[in-house]
């Protein structure tokens, strides 16, 4: 014997389905359990850890460029398919100013996915605190030499430096936010570099910038200390925040986002606030993204759910509809 079941309507004629008599009366159970796994809680994967964000990699750059003779003074620069002229997006890897933590490598990952869409990608690399020649002044005349280089060969390789933005994660949120201030170091200062490359749209990743306020922060993250930072001071340079300092280097001119995982232990969103009020009581614009259910690793990789967010303000900050 067979139940004809009539399950509704489509394109107004009925949708009927024939079932063994044995079978029509689990049909309702069925029907219940379907309806209750369709509306079931989505899983969400689990906030990335330390050791998966290690694991990260990316597709090979198009060209690897030396700014400097060490070991770490070279850029990745990743160039999209197509014509030109590209979009830049300066990507500056975190790691608590060591090279324990990686950095460049687990960056291809970003920037492999930027590329896909269109934006050019310069990835730096740096010498870091732990490296012959990091630290106070070394990284921050890294940064100052990786810029310089960039514009050099912006025009050999169709990269259009009027549409750029900085993006840094945790350590490399602070030099990034430094970078947007670097024209108003003073003169006296070692860091002193006229005329570098202009760089006012700032991606904040985690960033751990503001030195003089979060020292406290930055050696319980990080364990590392300002002095390896911004330097010990002298009779010539007794402020050592002053040149090192991003949120001494305001107003400049800056838009940065400030975008943080929920879940971030090492740059909490707290840190995203603050340094976001301090921006716009000095007049530069400051805006605060918080990254739903993301660590302080989700923030960097294109695997993860934050990623459309993360993607969404790089290409905003680059005027990309």
């Amino acid at each position: 014997m067979f139940h004809a079941l009539q399950l509704g309507y489509s394109g107004g004629c009925p949708v009927i389905v024939i079932l063994p008599m044995r079978l029509s009366s689990l049909l309702p159970a069925l029907l219940f359990g379907a309806l209750l796994n369709a509306h079931a809680a989505p899983t969400h994967p689990s906030p990335m850890k330390l050791d998966e964000y290690l694991a990260l990699t990316g597709p090979a750059p198009t060209a690897r460029l030396a700014y400097g003779p060490a070991p770490s003074q070279y850029a990745e620069l990743f160039v999209p398919q197509g014509a030109g002229p590209f979009p830049v997006a300066v990507l500056v890897h975190g790691g608590c100013w060591t090279s324990k933590f990686g950095g460049i490598r687990q960056f291809r990952n970003m920037a492999g996915a930027l590329a896909a869409r269109g934006i050019a990608v310069w990835n730096v690399e740096y010498r870091r605190v732990d490296e012959e020649g990091g630290g106070y002044p070394g990284m921050y005349l890294d940064m100052h030499a990786a810029l310089d280089l960039l514009a050099a060969n912006a025009a050999a390789h169709k990269l259009d430096l009027e549409r750029i933005v900085a993006v840094g994660h945790s350590a490399g949120g602070q030099l990034v936010q430094w970078i947007a201030g670097r024209a108003r170091i003073p003169a006296g200062s070692p860091l002193y570099h006229p005329d570098g490359l202009k760089v006012d749209r700032i991606v904040s990743l985690g960033g751990l910038a503001d030195l003089r306020h979060e020292a406290a922060l930055i050696k319980s993250s990080c364990d590392r200390d300002i002095a390896q930072l911004a330097g010990t001071p002298s009779p010539e340079r007794p402020d050592v925040l002053v040149d090192t300092n991003a949120a001494d280097l305001m107003p400049n001119g800056s838009r940065t986002w400030l975008v943080t995982g929920a879940l971030d232990t090492i740059s909490p969103p707290r840190v995203a606030h603050d340094y976001a009020a301090r921006a716009k009581a000095a007049g530069d614009a400051a805006e605060v993204v918080i990254l739903p259910d993301a660590s302080h690793y989700d923030e960097v990789a294109a695997t993860s759910p934050a990623w459309p967010h993360v993607l969404r303000v790089i290409e905003q900050a680059l005027g990309i509809q």
